[in-house]
C-alpha cells in the first residue's frame, strides 16, 4: 500500500512538471494543479488552494464542494498553516479544536503553506472523506508539488483587477 501510494505522488509529480513547464499563469496552474491533485488522490473531497490576499486567505481554483470563501489567519487549518507557515496534518477534523467545516464528508485533513521568497502566497488544502487519510507520505510529496508549483508559477492578480 506504501508503495502504491508512493508510486503515485511519483506520478503526480511528473504529471505536475510537465504540465506547468510551458505555462506560468497562476489562475491556469492554480486550476489544473487542483484538477490533478482530485484525480490522483479520490479520496478527496475537496482539493483546492486558499489565496492570501495580504489580511486573510481568498478561496482560489478548487475541486470539489462550495466551500467557505474567507478564511482568517490563524482560523481553521488552513488559517492556522498558514499564519505558522508549516504543514498541518490533522486525523479527524471532528476532534480539532481549530477546525472550520465547509463539509461534512470531511474527515482528515492536510494543508501546506505556499512560500515563495518569504511571502505567504497561500495555502495548499485537501480534505479526505477518511479519517486519518494523511501521514508524512503525503506531506512531503505536497510539500514537493507546491514548490514545483511554485517555482514554475508567476503569482500576479492585478490582471483580475476592475478599474472603477
Amino acid at each position: 500500500m506504501e508503495n502504491r501510494k508512493k508510486e503515485n505522488y511519483q506520478m503526480l509529480l511528473e504529471q505536475a512538471k510537465s504540465l506547468f513547464e510551458k505555462e506560468s499563469n497562476a489562475l491556469a496552474n492554480l486550476s489544473n494543479a487542483s484538477a490533478l491533485l482530485k484525480m490522483t488522490l479520490p479520496k478527496s473531497v475537496f482539493a483546492g488552494f486558499y489565496l492570501f490576499d495580504g489580511q486573510e486567505l481568498i478561496l482560489g481554483p478548487f475541486q470539489g464542494k462550495v466551500s467557505c470563501v474567507h478564511i482568517a489567519l490563524g482560523k481553521g487549518v488552513c488559517g492556522q498553516s498558514a499564519q505558522e507557515k508549516r504543514t498541518l496534518i490533522v486525523d479527524d477534523v471532528t476532534k480539532h479544536d481549530n477546525y472550520i467545516s465547509c463539509d461534512s464528508a470531511a474527515m482528515s485533513e492536510i494543508v501546506v503553506p505556499m512560500v515563495k521568497d518569504g511571502h505567504l502566497v497561500g495555502v495548499l488544502d485537501l480534505d479526505s472523506s477518511q479519517v486519518a487519510d494523511y501521514d508524512q507520505i503525503d506531506q512531503a510529496y505536497l510539500e514537493e508539488f507546491v514548490e514545483i508549483l511554485l517555482a514554475r508559477t508567476h503569482f500576479n492578480f492585478d490582471m483580475f483587477r476592475i478599474e472603477k
